[in-house]
């Protein structure tokens, strides 16, 4: 399991946005080229997005965005997400 856990699941148009740290923690959000690479070897089009926390300068998942045809529900989406997480911090 990774080592935060999702604060929510909200369905858009074409995402699932899984959140795992609030936004205003940061300074600055990217969605990076590499860690679309980790997301979308779990889902494909999965991204995530990273910040730059305050104060520091290591760049940590903010979110996790989750393809909505990608997966069944909302619970396959946050099981996704996890998955890209864990694989990000490995």
């Amino acid at each position: 399991m990774p080592q935060i856990s999702a604060q929510g699941v909200e369905q858009g148009d074409d995402y699932y946005h899984v959140t795992y740290r609030d936004p205003d923690e940061f300074d600055e959000i990217r969605t990076p080229d590499w860690a679309a690479n980790v997301a979308g070897s779990v889902v494909e089009g999965g991204e995530v997005r990273t910040g730059d926390e305050h104060g520091n300068e290591d760049w940590t998942a903010q979110s996790v965005l989750i393809p909505i045809d990608g997966v069944a529900d909302e619970d396959e989406a946050r099981d996704k997400a996890d998955q890209i997480i864990e694989k990000m911090e490995s």
